[in-house]
């Protein structure tokens, strides 16, 4: 086996592939290996810098990490749904083509026998069967879904380059077998998948606003969530035999324990 590279990860898959017969599945080949193609010349990435791997349904390309990953982002946003246009107005309806798509990096080695080996390949891979995935392309009117891990996020989508606007990308947690991957989806998150986490979130993003009244004593205190009333007395207060004399506005965390008298002298009725 080889020793593990760092390796920009590319991996595309046809939706429901095993539904078509044998010739609309050699179709389908043909244009998924013809738009990947399109995509990575567009991107600047030659035949030299990149390995393919045949998964029938879907391709694996393993790019060689000085390849720009922007300039594959842009190609992956820009050209995938334009030749997928292009290729779909002249199918039939039964050879239509939708893809889903993960880019990722980390390292991967080959073994003898030409098999990929790595984490981070893995998780990919987990990404691109995510249910969510799945789900969010089918709701795309392109036909084109696109997730990127959380690494090619923090490297590039969140710095805004031309043609990769941050804004277009949402955080996901996608449950897998070695615990949840965080990543982001192009285009807006299928209903019912929402990420509720709060870490990696996007520039512009704002903590969630303080109650009204400001902070107090709440659950981690053992008891109930402290609610702040603020008492404006129009005159002197009588507290356990003293005065509490002058304007004074927000007295809380003590107890009366004998008459409080309001508006000046009083016998201590309304205690």
């Amino acid at each position: 086996m080889t020793d593990p590279v760092s390796r920009t990860i590319l991996l595309i898959d046809i939706e429901k592939y095993s539904d078509r017969d044998d010739v609309e599945q050699a179709y389908l080949r043909r244009m998924l290996y013809g738009i990947t193609d399109s995509a990575l010349e567009t991107a600047g990435v030659d035949r030299t810098r990149r390995l393919r791997a045949d998964r029938g349904d879907s391709v694996m390309e393993l790019i060689d990490a000085n390849a720009s990953v922007t300039a594959l982002l842009r190609a992956l946003i820009t050209e995938v749904p334009a030749q997928l246009r292009a290729v779909n107005r002249m199918a039939s309806s039964s050879a239509q083509m939708r893809l889903r798509a993960v880019v990722a990096t980390g390292y991967v080695a080959v073994d003898e026998l030409d098999g990929w080996v790595g984490s981070d390949l893995n998780h990919a891979c987990r990404l691109l069967d995510a249910e969510l995935l799945r789900a969010a392309l089918r709701e795309r009117s392109d036909a084109f879904a696109l997730c990127v891990s959380q690494g090619v996020h923090e490297g590039i989508v969140r710095h805004s380059h031309p043609g990769i606007p941050a804004e277009e990308f949402h955080a996901i947690t996608v449950a897998s077998k070695n615990g949840p991957l965080r990543a982001w989806l192009h285009g807006s998150v299928p209903e019912g998948f929402e990420d509720r986490g709060n870490a990696g979130k996007g520039k512009g993003d704002s903590p969630a606003p303080e109650p009204e009244g400001g902070s107090g004593a709440g659950p981690a205190d053992g008891g109930p969530p402290a609610a702040r009333t603020v008492f404006d007395f129009g005159g002197d207060v009588r507290v356990s035999g003293g005065i509490v004399g002058g304007d004074h506005h927000g007295i809380s965390g003590g107890r009366f324990t004998s008459d409080v008298r309001l508006g000046g002298a009083g016998t201590g009725e309304g205690r």
